[in-house]
């Protein structure tokens, strides 16, 4: 029998992710895990509500496809953008960070934009969360809460990327902030796919 020992691990003091990734990244994952659940139980549960229903507008009716489309496409490329900023900074070129995080920025902007548009016009064909002009008022209930929580979730990305790339102008920002900023915008942009593919399309 041998008589040497296997080397023992020193006990985790508390002072470092266990996982061996920065705290802030590892708290951002675990923000996104739980979100994107909650995402997934508002998708789930239109999914219920669409199927138990005997009939269900055409999206075609009630929505310009067309422009859902562009604000789709503007969103995505926010996200090439974004990409762009995390490389730039991991790179440590700082022009280029600050740039593409104010195109990033501009992108989220142009989105909110013209998701407030696509709302009062829904508004204004008489859609409310009780009654909807085109058939069930599901309908429109689930445009409202599932539309609405995804733009307050980019409501906040616009937030935290203005506070990054105001940091990142005076020279302040750390690749590491740059990248978690980033993890958030492709989540937020990643959920958005789902909402276009499940609730716009199928």
């Amino acid at each position: 029998m041998s008589n040497s020992t296997a080397a023992i691990a020193p006990p985790w003091t508390g002072t470092a992710s266990p996982f061996g990734v920065p705290w802030q990244k590892l708290m951002m994952w675990v923000f996104i895990v739980t979100d994107a659940l909650l995402f997934a139980g508002l998708l789930v549960a239109y999914g219920v509500v669409r199927v138990a229903s005997p009939t269900w507008p055409e999206q075609s009716e009630a929505f310009d496809m067309n422009y859902i489309t562009l604000m789709t496409f503007t969103l995505i490329t926010s996200s090439a953008t974004m990409a762009c900023a995390v490389a730039a900074a991991m790179a440590g070129n700082k022009k280029h960070v600050t740039l593409f995080l104010w195109l990033t920025i501009l992108g989220g902007f142009s989105f909110l934009g013209m998701q407030a548009y696509e709302w009062s016009h829904f508004i204004h064909e008489g859609a409310r969360l009780t009654s909807n002009p085109w058939g069930v008022p599901q309908f429109s209930a689930a445009f409202f809460i599932i539309t609405g929580f995804h733009g307050m979730h980019v409501t906040t990305g616009v937030t935290i990327l203005l506070v990054v790339a105001i940091r990142a102008a005076l020279g302040k920002y750390s690749a590491q902030g740059v990248e978690n900023a980033g993890l958030y915008w492709h989540f937020v942009d990643l959920v958005w796919v789902f909402v276009f593919a499940l609730f716009y399309l199928v």
